[in-house]
């Protein structure tokens, strides 16, 4: 495994993580969420991802039992979560604690989630969505204090714009508090831009580090999808239909074939290549992988092996048979 800063932080995360969106509580049991986590483990990832809204906290439920059962030093690994979306409550309502990123809501989250979770603080703590309704001072100053009451160690975004995360980090400058310190953007072969040109300045100029998400373009970089959708791939769940039409997008799934011409060349999958692709980026911190078996694990791991493998020559072969399919 190879380790990597977290941006200008101190910290080094895995240039493979693990992260728990999509399968845990909706595919995955408690028994699943140990074997996953300890076959990851095995192959050096330190940094495991999470969110309250995953599975309406059923996520944060399976890692927090899969940790304590696990019993790992808890120096050795960090655990993240974010806030955004909120959870509904016994009164049907959500005034204050739905799609907002108020101090209200931000400080009894963070306490919830713990909670979830059964520890005593959370290394990453995300704001998983801008909020529009809410001043960004309130915020920065809310998530400073998450941190100064040590119930997390770093903040930082989930698909900010650029403006707005340099827009929190001058008032955390100003007011001498805690800095955003990395974004968590999505990030492959598909959807490029935000990542290599919008946050551009933010490398240089705040060190910002990055903790991508979707390396695989939600399983439509796997292959599975060319033919349509697999009954026991992802894109069958229910909770997951909006991201069918994505998936069998005709244009894009013939460059996936293509893709597999080059993988079948490197003597990988295109999974791997797509992987391995996303951590030649020198900007990517760690590149957040999923699985629904160990199995996947291992050979989501094996993309590391497949990254020494592209050449300026192989990423300008993948760069022409992607083109300007992406955004």
């Amino acid at each position: 495994m190879e380790y990597r800063r977290l941006g200008r932080a101190g910290i080094k995360v895995s240039a493979l993580s693990f992260g728990s969106w999509i399968t845990y509580g909706n595919q995955l049991d408690e028994k699943a969420s140990i074997e996953l986590m300890s076959a990851a483990r095995d192959h050096g990832v330190n940094f495991f991802d999470n969110a309250e809204v995953y599975a309406a906290g059923q996520s944060e439920l399976l890692m927090g039992a899969a940790l304590k059962k696990l019993n790992w030093d808890r120096l050795t690994y960090l655990v993240s979560t974010k806030f955004y979306w909120g959870l509904p409550n016994k009164f049907g309502d959500g005034i204050n604690e739905r799609n907002t990123l108020n101090r209200k809501y931000l400080m009894q989250a963070i306490d919830n989630s713990l909670k979830r979770l059964q520890l005593d603080y959370v290394d990453l703590v995300y704001c998983h969505r801008p909020d529009p309704h809410t001043p960004l001072e309130e915020t920065v100053f809310a998530m400073h204090d998450m941190i100064a009451r040590g119930k997390a160690l770093y903040w930082g975004t989930s698909e900010w714009s650029a403006a707005d995360i340099m827009g929190a980090w001058q008032i955390a400058d100003k007011h001498h508090l805690h800095k955003p310190v990395v974004e968590q953007p999505e990030y492959n072969l598909f959807h490029r831009k935000r990542v290599e040109q919008e946050y551009a300045r933010l490398y240089d100029e705040l060190g910002t580090g990055t903790t991508i998400w979707s390396p695989l373009a939600s399983g439509l970089l796997t292959g599975k999808y060319a033919k349509g959708i697999p009954a026991d791939s992802r894109g069958s769940l229910k909770n997951m239909a909006w991201m069918q039409e994505k998936l069998t997008d005709a244009a894009r799934n013939t460059i996936v074939v293509k893709l597999g011409d080059v993988a079948k060349d490197l003597g990988c999958t295109t999974a791997q290549l797509a992987i391995a692709w996303c951590t030649k980026n020198p900007r990517i911190s760690t590149v957040i992988t999923g699985a629904s078996r160990v199995t996947q694990v291992s050979e989501n791991m094996k993309a590391l092996d497949v990254a020494v493998k592209l050449t300026p020559e192989v990423m300008a072969r993948i760069q022409a048979v992607v083109g300007d399919h992406h955004d």
